[in-house]
Formats: C-alpha cells, structure tokens, sequence
C-alpha cells in the first residue's frame, strides 16, 4: 500500500517507456502493475504550494495559490504572453527569466491528428510523452519562449494545436508524414522566427508506451464523484492509466489529490 499526493508521472524514454508515480517518501515504478488490481482512494487535499488540505482549484494549486504563483501564469498556456524577454515582470521575474528565457522548440506530434505545440528543448521528449504522441519531430528551436509562443499562433491557423485525448487513448491515430507536413510549415513562420527554422531536420522520434489492451470506448475516472475505484491495469499512455474495464485516469489532472494505491 502506498499514499501520498499526486503530481504528474515521471517518465524514462525507453522502449516501451518507463512511468514513475513518485511520492515524498516512496515511489511506484507503474510499468510493473501492469495486469495487477489496483485501488485507488481520495484521502484529502494537499496544494502544490502552500500544501494545506484545501481544495483543488487548477494545475495542483488552491484557489489562492493559483491566482498567486508564477508556475500558473497564463503564459504557461500561452507563451506568446511571455514578456521576460522585455525585462517585464508578470508575477515573478527572476522565475519568468529563468523560465522563458532558454531555448524552446515548436514541434508537430501525432497523438491523435497533427499538432503544433511548444516546449522548453531541456523538456524533449518528455512533453511528447505526456501527451501521448506516438511521433514527433522538432520544426524550429528559439532563444526564448516568447519567439515559440507567436511562432505556435501563426501555425496552428494551418493545423490543430489540441490532442483529442479519446483519439490518442484509443490509438485512432491519423496515417501522416511528420516530415512532410514540417516541410510545408516553412512559408507560415513569422519573418523574425524563419532563421530558426530547422531546415535540414528530419529527425523522427517514435515513442512506444506499456499499453497490453487499448479500450474500446473511454470512461473517465473522476475522484471527487467517485472516490474509491477498483481495476485490473491494462496500459499507460501520456498521463492516463487506463484499466480493464475501459476506465480511464488522467494522474496529471489530480495533482494535489493525496491519495492511497493498494495493489493486489
């Protein structure tokens, strides 16, 4: 038996990838639970910041700390919005510059259709695994998140910027070239991004996850309305551990739940 309150999976990038549930005092290497009974139970609150037992709000944090910490800013969402790059503070600046102001990539990856997306390039592959894609490829790298953030805007008027998590959980993902479609993307840039743009990049990461049985149809788990589930494991894939009974659980989405894991 295990407890302690959720943060997002920590990721190995092997084949198939290795998923970690780390605890303050312990972890769960989730791979081997695979075909195993699990039991999960909601024991209480613990926000990511002020680790009070008060109610989650958004991203791990209570309501107070949401609106108040610079790890949930809006330009997290929307790097276009980063502004360390003008020496102007948003909440924090000296946690903005050092965020903001380190390379970036744009990237497509095939999760379900194509998407664009941003991430810090210290955070490949892992980002692609978060988000279940099976593919990616880098499409241009910049000095700072603001440069990432306009070059996302203006792609994502050409392809989706969202992975349709049902799509993605039940590998109905599209038949596409990545490489192809990176090529075409090249007339989209900004003028101030084109210098970035890696022409001679054709490099694919393909990415595996530990799934024995995709389900057919997904149900999510939600904690709050349900707050004890039972499951024999079948897969894992992003932040989901998906189970037999075609149920669905996004870890990612409970960070700041404590909770208790029995395996039998």
């Amino acid at each position: 038996m295990y407890e302690g309150v959720l943060t997002k999976m920590q990721t190995e990038f092997t084949s198939p990838i290795n998923y970690f549930l780390v605890f303050e005092k312990d972890f769960i290497h989730m791979n081997q639970l695979l075909d195993k009974n699990i039991k999960i139970s909601f024991v209480k609150y613990e926000c990511l910041n002020c680790h009070l037992d008060k109610e989650i709000y958004r991203q791990g944090f209570c309501k107070t700390c949401f609106y108040e910490v610079p790890q949930a800013a809006d330009w997290i969402l929307k790097p276009e919005l980063s502004k360390a790059h003008l020496d102007e503070e948003d909440r924090d600046l000296a946690f903005e510059k050092k965020m903001q102001l380190q390379p970036h990539i744009v990237y497509l990856a095939l999760s379900s259709d194509v998407k664009v997306g941003v991430t810090r390039k210290s955070q490949v592959p892992t980002r692609w695994i978060d988000q279940g894609a099976n593919q990616a490829i880098e499409v241009v790298e910049v000095p700072n998140r603001y440069l990432a953030g306009i070059t996302e805007v203006a792609l994502k008027e050409h392809m989706t910027d969202k992975t349709n998590w049902r799509k993605m959980l039940t590998n109905e993902v599209l038949d596409a070239n990545l490489i192809a479609e990176k090529d075409r993307l090249d007339d989209f840039l900004p003028e101030e991004v084109k210098e970035y743009y890696l022409e001679n990049n054709q490099k694919l990461y393909d990415l595996n996850y530990p799934v024995l049985e995709y389900p057919q149809k997904v149900k999510s788990l939600n904690l709050k309305k349900t707050p004890e589930y039972e499951g024999i494991l079948k897969g894992i894939k992003g932040q989901y551990l998906i189970f037999e009974d075609q149920t669905v659980f996004n870890v990612r989405s409970y960070e700041g739940f404590v909770v208790r894991i029995e395996i039998n």
